[in-house]
């Protein structure tokens, strides 16, 4: 037998050693996952029994609150162990937001603001089908409805075709729109009529489809021109043509671009273009043919805005000079002869919009609060119908309505807590941001409802699919202006029946839809008027006359107005422009006024503007303007922290400077720090206007270099700046009384400091303002103290030294008229 060598021995020892320690390993390896198997399972088991304990403590919580009602009946040492038992939920939830989150962050308050209106407040609950005792809370106040009309389908649309799913693709939407089946028709109207009027409802397509379908015929190709589509809301206008360029897989600004005021996203490449009415206007100042469009599309002209008023008299006489231009005036209303007998009685084509049948229902008696009824009417079909058949919408007349009764469902949707399934608050307003106001077009989560808060402008210039709940306060906010006391007021004022029965019409889009009204049948039928009145005569028509003059309308009292604007309106309009220099003796341009019009404000921006060439100070007044023109939303003053936000707001009033140099002061301290967005933060101040504010004043320094005017710092020579402010308000100063209020120098008209002033417990003796408006009593916004000599200086030929007198001689109530003296 042949003795094993050395080499194979040390390697039979080498394998053998190799085995014993593989099996060591094996065995401390077994041992550690056991430990980790044991650490797990104990984990597991903690976490478990956190949850039970948790729910446990929330269980004894919701007991004991008994929906807001029990609370109150409890014994001192009851409410104390009751308030222990919430403060460990919270503090255990805050624990488990914050691993789910893998990281902590400090937030600041207006961050954590800002990021909880951005969330849109999504609510996690259990159970969907409960009995009515379940709802005490929300049944307590049930508002009773009697169903009165059922509006019918168009017979003549094939509803299986019409049911698309959401995740279809675009090209299949598109052909599922209402209007596809019409667009041969449609194309074959528009090349044998040059004005067509076009009649569809909000949904059937027409805004985003028309104007495609134009351009795929061809509209676009000759000489480059594009196709016009206007839009009443700035808000409108930027989701459209964001929503068209989608569908034509273009980037926005370049095929498909928008025009708003201060922003214009379009290029030269751009053969689609949706922008304001009031946009298309100023482009008569620069193209009064409007030879770069061959198609003009006046969308939504129903809602009568100022501007598209204005446009009818206008593009009317452009397309009688222009007879290849094509126009069409499209509405979402049925009335629409009155459009048609305007233009020259232009043929009327129909689109079918509506899909599904609508149940009316009317309250059963006058409602007082329609704001928390329609907050009941919501968590009552939320909590009796089943979920995922549609979504909620609910019309009320503007923010502070939208964000109270945002708060409200919220709050009672918690006291409900696991009796009532998920629900989603959806807010959508003007001022709302761009990325919130996307929220409320996102599909809805299965299992979930969503609730849309909106103003009125969900009735006609935006469609939101899934809606089949509509409650309709029968309310909307209305800007009002008196001619003769020069006051605009926000009004809230009862809807038309034109308007009801687009909101209506909302909620049958996707299916069956109800629509529940919260005023009686006796009053829809009685006390509502049938159409709204036409904003061109309710409103101040000072910047629109500046701007027809500078077109070379002369003869405005014979100018084709479909509805003509009070005579009154118009003479107090041109008293104005004459006083701020703009218009002759004999009602022609000025040079002053050739400026002005270059400027999209109002008048007496403008003129402020211009005059900033003569005291050397034009920087500093194209901040103020467009810091002005943001409006009041500049400062926040959140309900948690209004003592740190007030001693913020302090700081830019300091020495009593005034309104309008605290909002110099507010914009130069935030282009120092490099326009810092924590700076905002730690000063309460709005980050979005702020950038609104920026964006503002570059396009008005673009407009100095037009104009002729250097752009100029003064910043510490406030006198200079003040008498260039005063230069374009003049008309607005006033002089304090013996009884704490003030009354303009002309045309006497009584006012107070709105309490948001910098001034308003100082009351200096002669101030100038920048807009007077009516809420509960007549307010001055936006305050300056003046000079009475600075009036004549700046104004000879409007005031002179016996209207400005000082009445400093006069005894003054203790604390009144305190700044003159220092």
């Amino acid at each position: 037998m042949e003795k094993s060598s050395p080499t194979l021995e040390s390697r039979k020892r080498k394998t053998a050693g190799e085995d014993e320690d593989e099996d060591v390993k094996f065995k401390g390896k077994r041992t550690e996952q056991v430990e980790k198997l044991r650490k797990v399972s104990r984990q597991e088991y903690l976490k478990n029994r956190e949850k039970k304990k948790l729910k446990q403590l929330r269980d004894d919580i919701e007991d004991e609150q008994f929906l807001f009602e029990k609370i109150e009946k409890l014994s001192e040492p009851e409410k104390r162990e009751h308030l222990y038992k919430q403060q460990i939920v919270e503090l255990v939830s805050k624990e488990q937001q914050c691993d789910d989150a893998g990281e902590e962050r400090e937030i600041h308050p207006q961050q954590a603001w800002e990021e909880n209106q951005i969330s849109n407040a999504k609510l996690n609950f259990g159970s969907k089908d409960r009995k009515q005792k379940d709802y005490q809370f929300v049944f307590e106040d049930q508002i009773e409805f009697i169903k009165s009309t059922i509006i019918d389908s168009d017979s003549d649309v094939d509803n299986e075709k019409l049911q698309c799913t959401r995740n279809s693709k675009l090209n299949e939407d598109r052909k599922d729109l209402p209007i596809y089946p019409y667009k041969d028709a449609l194309l074959q109207a528009v090349h044998d009529h040059q004005v067509l009027i076009i009649v569809g409802e909000t949904g059937s397509g027409k805004t985003t489809q028309i104007p495609q379908y134009l351009h795929e015929a061809g509209f676009t190709r000759s000489g480059g021109k594009m196709i016009g589509c206007t839009q009443p809301r700035r808000v409108a206008a930027m989701r459209v043509a964001a929503r068209v360029s989608h569908e034509m897989g273009v980037k926005l600004g370049h095929e498909v671009g928008y025009s708003i005021r201060f922003e214009d996203c379009t290029s030269e490449k751009t053969i689609l273009k949706y922008m304001t009415d009031g946009m298309l206007l100023r482009e008569f100042l620069t193209e009064p043919d409007l030879a770069s469009y061959s198609v003009i599309m006046i969308d939504e002209a129903h809602e009568r805005t100022l501007s598209t008023d204005i446009l009818f008299g206008l593009i009317k006489d452009v397309a009688r000079a222009r007879p290849r231009l094509k126009l069409l005036i499209s509405s979402a209303t049925l009335d629409a002869k009155k459009f048609s007998d305007y233009f020259d009685r232009a043929p009327i084509f129909n689109i079918p919009g509506r899909r599904f049948p609508v149940e009316k229902h009317h309250s059963k008696a006058p409602i007082s609060d329609y704001l928390d009824a329609a907050v009941v009417t919501a968590l009552q079909i939320h909590a009796t119908q089943p979920q995922g058949d549609g979504d909620i919408l609910i019309f009320l007349t503007g923010q502070e309505e939208i964000e109270t009764a945002e708060n409200i469902i919220n709050r009672r949707i918690r006291a409900l807590g696991t009796k009532i399934a998920e629900l989603i608050t959806c807010p959508i307003y003007a001022n709302l941001p761009t990325e919130l106001q996307a929220k409320i077009f996102e599909p809805t989560p299965e299992g979930v409802r969503k609730v849309v808060l909106a103003t009125n402008i969900a009735e006609t210039s935006l469609t939101i699919d899934g809606i089949k709940y509509v409650i309709d306060t029968g309310f909307c906010k209305i800007n009002c202006y008196n001619p003769r006391t020069g006051t605009e007021s926000l009004m809230v004022a009862p809807i038309s029946k034109a308007s009801a029965n687009q909101r209506a019409g909302r909620s049958g889009r996707t299916g069956p839809g109800k629509c529940f009204r919260l005023y009686t049948e006796h009053s829809y039928m009685n006390d509502l008027e049938d159409n709204t009145i036409p904003e061109i005569q309710r409103t101040n028509l000072a910047n629109v006359v500046l701007l027809l003059k500078s077109v070379g309308i002369t003869d405005l009292l014979n100018f084709d107005f479909m509805d003509p604007p009070p005579a009154e309106a118009l003479l107090k309009a041109l008293e104005l422009l004459f006083a701020l220099g703009s218009l002759d003796k004999d009602g022609k341009l000025t040079k002053v006024g050739e400026r002005m019009s270059e400027f999209p404000l109002d008048p007496m921006l403008s003129k402020m503007i211009v005059a900033s060439d003569k005291y050397k100070c034009s920087a500093e007044i194209i901040s103020i303007a467009a810091m002005l023109s943001v409006g009041n939303s500049i400062f926040y003053r959140p309900k948690d922290r209004q003592v740190q936000a007030d001693n913020a707001w302090m700081n830019f009033h300091v020495g009593n400077v005034g309104d309008h140099i605290a909002l110099l002061k507010v914009y130069n301290s935030w282009k120092e720090t490099k326009f810092s967005t924590q700076w905002c933060y730690e000063n309460y101040i709005q980050v979005r206007s702020m950038k609104k504010a920026r964006d503002i004043r570059d396009q008005l320094e673009g407009r100095l270099e037009r104009v002729g005017i250097d752009l100029t710092s003064n910043v510490n020579d406030l006198e200079a700046i003040k008498k260039s402010i005063i230069s374009g308000f003049f008309p607005h100063s006033a002089r304090l009384q013996k009884n704490g209020a003030y009354r303009t120098v002309k045309h006497p008209q009584t006012g107070h400091i709105h309490p948001s002033s910098g001034l308003s417990q100082v009351l200096p003796r002669w101030v100038v303002y920048h807009e007077l408006v009516l809420t509960t009593k007549e307010y001055m916004r936006q305050v300056s103290e003046l000079k009475p000599e600075w009036l004549v200086e700046v104004a000879p030929h409007y005031y002179q030294l016996k209207d400005v007198e000082d009445s400093s001689s006069k005894k003054m109530p203790r604390g009144i008229g305190l700044a003159s003296s220092k």
